[in-house]
């Protein structure tokens, strides 16, 4: 399964207003592997960011301008994603700018070019209901470190997110070890091992362990007054 963490930063809150997408990252994911592949972009917005968006994540309008607009890179989004399972921490605010801009230059909305789009924070309060959930907050609870992020930034938040999916789905599954049988594919896309019980080594209970045992069902049955519930199993 090809996953795509994305995250985007924007020139402010709301794209009816004309705010725009600055910054844009998608870090690929295949099977629950991160690849190392990603696309990562600079926009040029032809505007400036609100101070609020400004102070998150630092994007000044000098240095934008150097970078290329939207429509000049569109392709390479549109590419990137493609039929892919995309995941994004509020996905609701990064998708209105995303169908905002490829509105714009005419092309069709985000989640017809990939297969699904997750919103993990959904994700998270069904995990932690009246918890913080955001993205600091998840990277703590999971005991991953983000010291290293002073300023909002798409590409380490997606990198973060990545790693904060990967426990947050964390399952059983993880645990399933290889004993050289044949791989199964399981409902998530994740190759794991068949598990057989034959090659595992049994120890049988020594002799101090098992007049131990029969000592603790004397206790148990004089505590009770009648035989326990091993006891009286073994006698039908």
């Amino acid at each position: 399964m090809r996953q795509i963490i994305l995250d985007t930063e924007t020139t402010g809150l709301d794209p009816a207003q004309g705010h725009r997408i600055v910054e844009v990252a998608c870090v690929e994911m295949v099977n629950r592997s991160l690849t190392g592949n990603h696309l990562h972009l600079y926009l040029n917005p032809d505007r400036d960011s609100d101070p609020e968006a400004l102070a998150v994540h630092g994007l000044t309008t000098e240095f934008l301008s150097t970078h290329p607009r939207f429509s000049e890179v569109a392709h390479h989004i549109c590419d990137f994603v493609q039929g892919a399972e995309i995941i994004i921490h509020n996905a609701a605010f990064d998708l209105k700018f995303l169908d905002a801009e490829l509105q714009r230059v005419g092309r069709p909305a985000f989640n017809t070019l990939c297969g699904k789009v997750i919103d993990s924070l959904l994700h998270a309060r069904e995990l932690h209901p009246g918890k913080r959930n955001s993205l600091d907050a998840l990277c703590e609870r999971y005991g991953i470190s983000n010291a290293h992020r002073t300023l909002h930034g798409a590409l380490l938040d997606s990198e973060l997110l990545a790693e904060v999916w990967l426990a947050m789905t964390r399952g059983q599954d993880a645990l399933i070890m290889d004993f050289g049988g044949a791989e199964t594919q399981s409902g998530n896309g994740v190759q794991l091992e068949r598990f057989d019980a034959s090659v595992l080594q049994v120890l049988s209970a020594g002799a101090d362990e098992l007049a131990a045992h029969e000592a603790y069902l004397d206790a148990l049955d004089k505590a009770a007054g009648k035989p326990c519930v091993w006891r009286a199993q073994a006698a039908n």
